[in-house]
């Protein structure tokens, strides 16, 4: 399903969609940049969440999917963050513009999740280490709403493709760009899944390993 979605896209994205106007052929990088967004938010949100649900019932179940997330989300981070300075730089004549608060505040989001991963690599207690964890990941969720928010709160060059007065794209960019969301969010519900069970099997591997080196003894 994930996919046929995905091919969809690339279709609707080179031979459906319209070629803008005034940006050309680089405005296409919309199709992969503003999905990539959206998942970003929706892995940072399952971390906000599951580290909430972790604090409650103390399951490592919960950990191990925010963990997963938070990786995914990073890497979706780090794409939208390429692809909107490849972008830039025809568009504004910069790679990057440090005066735009969604860039900074993206940014920003990045290293937090960046320091999130780093501080379950860095505490070797696992009770601490997942406790920490998930408190960070509540606070660093804190950023996401500001990044979706920062076009309407402050001045800005970032272009406003989505706002409260609606969506200023022809239809076939309009539904590209859906079909794109759809899609990205499919590749990272299926990167979810692989990730979880993946995280499953190495903690599964270092409890046996545990255990028979407590044997040995």
């Amino acid at each position: 399903m994930t996919t046929v979605a995905v091919l969809i896209q690339l279709y609707m994205v080179f031979l459906y969609a319209p070629t803008e106007k005034f940006m050309g052929d680089v405005q296409r990088l919309m199709y992969f940049h503003i999905p990539s967004a959206f998942s970003a938010f929706a892995a940072f949100a399952l971390v906000f969440v599951m580290g909430i649900v972790y604090l409650v019932t103390k399951k490592r179940t919960w950990d191990l999917i925010a963990v997963s997330s938070a990786e995914i989300g990073v890497l979706f981070t780090t794409l939208t963050l390429i692809t909107g300075s490849i972008w830039a730089r025809p568009v504004w004549n910069a790679w990057w513009v440090w005066d735009d608060p969604r860039l900074v505040t993206t940014l920003i989001l990045w290293f937090m999740y960046i320091a999130y991963l780093l501080i379950r690599s860095s505490i070797a207690e696992d009770t601490r280490r997942r406790k920490f964890a998930s408190v960070f990941g509540i606070i660093a969720f804190i950023d996401v709403p500001i990044v979706y928010f920062s076009v309407l709160w402050w001045r800005t060059i970032h272009p406003k493709v989505i706002d409260e007065t609606g969506i200023h794209m022809p239809p076939e960019m309009t539904q590209t760009l859906f079909v794109g969301i759809i899609a990205f969010l499919l590749l990272y519900a299926m990167l979810l899944l692989y990730r979880t069970t993946f995280e499953y099997q190495r903690e599964a591997f270092i409890s046996i390993k545990q255990e028979k080196l407590r044997e040995g003894r």
